[in-house]
Order: C-alpha cells, then sequence, then structure tokens
C-alpha cells in the first residue's frame, strides 16, 4: 500500500496517534516518577528532602512483605497459566464445533461483568452459609447449622485463583477467536487433520503457534493485572494473607503519613513483581517452545486429545460458576428470609431495592457517568487514530501497539500512586476530571483493541468508490465508513462503559475517597456482611455493563431498519 493515499488530506488527523500516546505516557511516566522519588524519601509536602533508604528498610522490616510478594506471584501466574491453558484446550478440541459457538455467545456476557461483581458473587458461594454448602445441606454433608469452617477467605489464593480464572478465561477466549480471524485456521486445521492428527493435537501443533503471536500481548496484560489486582483481593483473601497491593493500600491509607514513603517504596516493588511475573512467563515461552518442538517433529498424531477433554469440561465448569455466582448475586438481592439450608430464600422481597436511590443512586449516577464521557472520549480518540492510519495508508508499528497498551502492562497500583502525589500538587485530586481521565488510561486501549480490526477489515472499495464519485475524505468518513461500522462502534462503547464500571482503583486514587461508584461502594460495604445489600450493590454493578452490551446489539439493527442491505451487513 503506498505511503500516501493522493486527495486524502490528513490534517489535524496526523496529529491524533501521537497527542493519543502523549495522554498516556505522560501521565503514566509522571506517575511512575511520583512513586519512585518518594520511594528514596524525596517528597518536601511530607518533610521528606533528601535521598534516602529508610522506605525501603522499613518496608523490608514490616511483617508480612516477604509472604505477600509470594502470594502476589503465586495466585498471579498461576490463574494466568491456567485460563490460559483452558482457553487453549477448549479452542483445540472445540474449534468449530456448535459448543464452541455456543461457549462463545455464554463468554460475551461473563466478560462484561466486573471482576468486583464476580468476586461478590464468589464469596456468596463459598461462604459457611453459601449457596454451595446450602445445596448440599444436609444431605451430603450432614450440616444442620452452617460450619464453622472458612471457604473464604482462604490463606493460600484458591478462592482468588479461581475468580481470576472466571473471569480472564473469556478475555483470552475472546481474544483467541479475534486472533483466528487473522490466520489461515480453518485451512491450516484442515490440512493437519488430512495427515492423520487428531483434532486436538491437529490445532495445537499447526494452528496454535500462529494464534499466539496474536494474543501474546493480552496474555501479558493478564499477567501483570493478575498479580497487582486489588479490589478481588480484597474481597477473596482477607486480612490474614494478603497480596503485595494490598499491602500498598493499607500503607497508602494509613493515618500515619510517614507510611506514604513506604507505600511508595511498596508501588515500585510491584512493578518489580511484574516484572518478574512477565520474565517468568516469557521464559516459559521458551521452554515450551523448546519442548514444542521436539513433539511437533515426532510426528505423533495424537497425545493432546486427552488433555484437551478435560480442559473443555474444565472450561464449562468456569462458565459454570461464573453463571452461578450472577445467579448468586440475584437471589440475594430479592431475599428477604432465607433460612439455613434452604437452597432458596422462603420468602422474597424487592425491599432490599427499596432503599436503592438513598443508598446506590449516587453512586450508580457517578459510575454511569463517568464510564459514558470515558467511552465516548475514548471512541473519539480510537477513531481518529484509525482514520489517521488508514489516510496515511500505513498501520502501526508493533513498538506503538505495546506503548498504547502500557497502562495495562504496568500494575495499576506502581503508578496511580504517583499519579495521585501528582494530582495533590495540582490540586485536582477528587475532581471529575481526573476521575474521568483515570478511567480513560484503561478504557481506551480495550476499545481500541476491539474496534482496530472491524475498521480495518472494511472494503476499501465502498471508500474509493465515494472518492472517485468527488466526495472529500472528511465525508466518506462520515456516510461510508461510520455507518458500516455501527455495530463495531456500539460494541466498541460498551466495552469501554464496561471496563470504566469495573476500575476500583484508579477510582479510589483519583476520586480521593470524595466520589464513588458502584464498585468502590460494593467493595467497602463487603465488609459489613450483610449480603442482601451486598447483592443489591454487585447486581446493580453486573447490570449496568450487560445492558451496554445489550443496546449495542439492538440499536444498530433498529438505526438501519430502513436499509435493508445496512441490516444484513451487520
Amino acid at each position: 500500500m503506498e505511503a500516501t493515499r493522493p486527495g486524502q488530506r490528513r490534517g489535524w488527523l496526523r496529529f491524533a496517534p501521537a497527542v493519543t500516546l502523549l495522554l498516556f505516557l505522560g501521565p503514566v511516566g509522571a506517575g511512575l516518577v511520583g512513586a519512585v522519588l518518594p520511594a528514596f524519601g524525596y517528597l518536601p509536602a511530607l518533610g521528606g528532602d533528601g535521598p534516602s533508604l529508610d522506605p525501603w528498610r522499613r518496608l523490608a522490616a514490616y511483617p508480612g512483605t516477604g509472604s505477600a510478594v509470594g502470594m502476589s506471584l503465586w495466585t498471579g501466574l498461576a490463574a494466568a497459566t491456567l485460563s490460559f491453558t483452558l482457553t487453549t484446550g477448549f479452542a483445540a478440541a472445540c474449534h468449530g464445533t456448535r459448543l464452541f459457538r455456543r461457549m462463545q455467545r455464554l463468554f460475551a456476557p461473563l466478560l462484561a461483568v466486573p471482576h468486583a461483581a464476580f468476586a461478590l458473587g464468589l464469596a456468596f458461594l463459598l461462604a459457611p452459609s453459601g449457596w454451595l454448602l446450602r445445596v448440599l445441606s444436609p444431605w451430603a454433608t450432614g450440616y444442620q447449622w452452617p460450619p464453622d469452617i472458612a471457604l473464604s477467605p482462604d490463606p493460600y489464593g484458591l478462592n482468588l485463583i479461581l475468580a481470576l480464572v472466571v473471569k480472564e478465561t473469556p478475555f483470552l477466549f475472546l481474544m483467541t477467536l479475534g486472533a483466528l480471524a487473522q490466520v489461515p485456521a480453518d485451512r491450516t486445521l484442515a490440512v493437519a487433520r488430512g495427515l492423520g492428527y487428531g483434532r486436538a493435537t491437529a490445532w495445537i501443533k499447526a494452528v496454535l503457534p500462529l494464534v499466539y503471536r496474536q494474543i501474546r500481548l493480552p496474555i501479558l496484560a493478564v499477567v501483570a493485572f493478575s498479580v497487582s489486582v486489588v479490589d478481588v483481593a480484597l474481597l477473596l483473601t482477607g486480612s490474614t494473607s494478603p497480596t503485595l497491593a494490598i499491602l500498598i493500600m493499607r500503607w497508602a491509607n494509613d493515618p500515619d503519613l510517614a507510611f506514604q514513603f513506604v507505600a511508595a517504596a511498596g508501588a515500585c516493588l510491584q512493578l518489580g513483581v511484574a516484572l518478574a511475573a512477565i520474565l517468568a512467563w516469557t521464559g516459559g515461552e521458551r521452554l515450551v517452545a523448546r519442548l514444542g518442538r521436539r513433539w511437533v517433529m515426532d510426528g505423533a498424531r495424537g497425545g493432546a486429545e486427552g488433555a484437551a477433554r478435560i480442559a473443555t469440561a474444565l472450561t464449562v465448569a468456569v462458565a459454570g460458576v461464573g453463571v452461578a455466582a450472577l445467579a448468586a448475586m440475584g437471589v440475594w438481592s430479592v431475599a428477604r428470609r432465607w433460612r439455613w439450608p434452604d437452597a432458596l430464600p422462603s420468602e422474597w422481597s424487592l425491599g432490599n431495592w427499596a432503599g436503592f436511590s438513598g443508598m446506590a443512586g449516587g453512586p450508580a449516577a457517578t459510575t454511569l457517568i463517568v464510564g459514558l464521557v470515558a467511552a465516548v472520549i475514548g471512541l473519539v480518540l480510537v477513531l481518529a487514530c484509525l482514520e489517521a492510519e488508514d489516510r496515511a495508508g500505513r498501520r502501526p508499528t508493533s513498538r506503538a501497539l505495546w506503548l498504547l497498551y502500557t497502562p495495562l502492562i504496568v500494575p495499576q497500583v506502581a503508578f496511580l500512586f504517583g499519579a495521585q502525589v501528582l494530582l495533590l500538587g495540582l490540586g485536582l485530586e477528587g475532581t471529575w476530571g481526573a476521575l474521568i481521565w483515570a478511567h480513560l488510561l484503561f478504557v481506551l486501549p480495550y476499545m481500541f483493541l476491539s474496534l482496530s480490526e472491524p475498521f480495518r477489515r472494511l472494503d476499501p472499495r465502498y471508500a474509493r468508490g465515494a472518492l472517485c464519485l468527488g466526495a472529500g475524505p472528511n465525508r466518506v468518513f462520515w456516510r461510508i465508513k461510520l455507518p458500516m461500522l455501527t455495530r463495531a462502534v456500539a460494541i466498541a462503547l460498551a466495552v469501554g462503559f464496561a471496563v470504566s464500571v469495573g476500575e476500583y482503583l484508579p477510582t479510589v486514587f483519583a476520586g480521593g475517597g470524595r466520589i464513588t461508584t458502584l464498585t468502590t461502594e460494593a467493595v467497602a460495604r463487603a465488609g459489613g456482611g450483610d449480603f442482601r445489600v451486598i447483592g443489591v450493590f454487585a447486581v446493580l454493578q453486573a447490570a449496568l455493563p450487560l445492558i451496554g452490551f445489550l443496546l449495542a446489539s439492538i440499536l444498530p439493527g433498529w438505526l438501519h431498519r430502513h436499509r435493508r442491505g445496512m441490516r444484513e451487513g451487520l
């Protein structure tokens, strides 16, 4: 493709990619600096006027720091490995089957539900008086009363791993679907099957190497997120076996302001933990690639079928856990009386929702406004970047994509702590602008991931025909490209809104405790122990993104209801 297309003036669009990257890299870089300087004793506002290693000494001497680092690495790497293994095994066993298509429809709404909502639902399932033991008692367990055991939280992080797997498996599955559309997967699989390989063996040996290149960056984002997640860890690991991210939050919120230096050192350590996890993953990649070459070269036609069937069963079970967690939230939100060991409430009531306007109305409105504004701004930036790319006739390099996904690779707590220091210095902490910007940092990469391929797959002959008829580039964009991208744009908006609804740490740091959303309120109320109130918040938190995706599936057809050709293309 030529570097410059005749007649396609880019104007201000030529600056869109650079402005977008600057909007992200500038604050992230400033946030990291804002964490590094206090970590080495420099924070004049709190009396830190010179370089010092005292924060690191206090960090090393704090009880539980080493075990928290170990817990972060263990839960993060285990969750990422299990999610990738289940996704790969399920795709290998079921690619092209009816079950594969059904799981695709099921995983999409599960992906829309925020992490904290899933964690709350999982806590409902695994509590001593939770749904799981209610269903099994007393006929299977013999329990006449709730047992004095704690399935959640647990000291080994197993519940945290399960919650992350339930959320990250749908994400990696949908990323794999996108990658399959970019490689000759069906033809490659057919050739391998024609040579006598089993379905799963053929997929892993021939298709997986092509697909993995496309999903490697999302996998690393999953690894970095899993080792540094805060809201899910707060809900499922408890205070006795915290991860490093929980300790950092504890130090940052300590009334003793001297702990701000320790929190800064912890944020830097969290960055090191994430880098160590990524290095461990890339080292595992090389080891698996070396062993995989030997396996491919030995010519064995089977060997993966049994493992793929097990992965399929576990993937279906993971989806079932996700659905059960969502159902548990819904049941608790309308339960009036639920005695042990009844599997369902004996009395139902909407009274729990009666105080919605006073209890959750404000956070819900904030969640809606911030999510919509962040998604719309993200959409404008993404479309500007993609249109500038199309008019210039070149695609971004892999280095540019890595820069765009920096907020997903760098642990949130590592740079948001420093960004909070910057916002405090500028007097912007606790403002709506700071909160929307903090959400936008994470909304835009996911929106770019959602919209880039549909935009690039547009048939260029439509635009060329319009240009030949005298339409300008701007008219082509508004009258040709954008209408054809109606469904993709709607889905991208729904994705961006869903990401914003689930953001916990950006809201805590940028909101300064003065602006709350459904996610922060749900996590705060989780310690109260009233499952009915928690259920209301969790259902609201899950419902908003699901409504967004429902509208994204309905509105495009309604908008083009009088255009038969457009309806068929959607």
